[in-house]
């Protein structure tokens, strides 16, 4: 090993130039090995300026586990295939950016497409994160269908098992709650007191609707059955390359039902990435 790739090697004589103590090593082998082991596992594209990112959030299991080299660690996980372990790595290395009605212009839409649908309305959300979207779905129900909503059924799915917990649980700071409007915060959720002062729980009526699940969208098999009135999968191709992105819109298409509606993040466009979709409105496609 050179002088120069010694130098290349500690993480404590690296971060965007800036000379910053580190207690851990991360070399540059081991960083390219991550990048390749989660595109491998979750088809996320890790660009070359997430190091500092890598490092911040795969410490805390390398310190968990009384290990000062990422070498060390990574070693242990490619020597246990099936190591619950994997399931942190990638839980630690998952982007969870959401809020309760993110991309407001897609609810409407939603509402206006479901209104007056004869039979129970299916909705998979893609990429549920900590549950403010699938919950978002859940009370557009509410409000659009009445009664009927009880009919109603939204998979929520995620890849970040961590996520899915908080999810599961409903359970969010009062400051992001009062981001809604006050009618919607007041039927929709239940307010904290005691030691839970501060907090708000999403009502049973509405986490009723939603069954949350693990899943992977590179899995060759998914455990989703359609078809869809509507598929949510916003804010999450944009970790995808082209590829894999193209793989996923294919398997999204027979999900769906022939009227069924695609919703995609505000940054992504999927019509010069597959043929099976065409442009609707603003980020929302149909089958094409």
């Amino acid at each position: 090993m050179t002088e120069q790739r010694e130098r290349g090697v500690d993480a404590s004589q690296w971060s965007s130039g800036n000379q910053i103590e580190r207690d851990l090593v991360l070399t540059d082998a081991d960083f390219a090995r991550i990048r390749e082991l989660i595109y491998q596992r979750a088809g996320i594209v890790l660009a070359e300026h997430k190091r500092e990112m890598v490092y911040s959030r795969l410490a805390k299991r390398l310190r968990h586990h009384n290990m000062t080299r990422f070498t060390d660690y990574l070693v242990r996980l490619e020597r246990q295939p099936e190591a619950k372990e994997w399931e942190a790595f990638t839980n630690a290395l998952t982007t969870n950016l959401t809020a309760f009605f993110r991309e407001a212009h897609h609810f409407p839409l939603l509402a206006e497409h479901i209104r007056q649908k004869p039979g129970p309305v299916t909705i998979w959300c893609s990429a549920a994160s900590t549950g403010e979207e699938p919950y978002s779905l859940a009370m557009t129900l509410l409000e659009t269908l009445g009664p009927k909503a009880a009919q109603a059924r939204i998979i929520a799915t995620d890849i970040d098992t961590d996520a899915l917990s908080r999810a599961r649980a409903g359970i969010y700071p009062q400051e992001q709650v009062r981001k809604l409007d006050e009618a919607r915060v007041k039927r929709f959720f239940q307010k904290g007191t005691g030691q839970h002062q501060g907090l708000a729980r999403v009502r049973p009526e509405v986490s009723e609707l939603v069954e949350f699940m693990s899943l992977n969208l590179l899995a060759p098999q998914w455990s989703v059955k359609g078809p869809f009135d509507a598929i949510f999968c916003r804010n999450i191709m944009i970790y995808f390359d082209k590829e894999t992105q193209a793989k996923i819109l294919k398997r999204f298409a027979p999900l769906m039902k022939p009227d069924g509606l695609l919703f995609a993040g505000h940054s992504e466009n999927f019509s010069y990435i597959s043929d099976a979709f065409k442009l609707r409105g603003q980020t929302v496609y149909t089958r094409a």
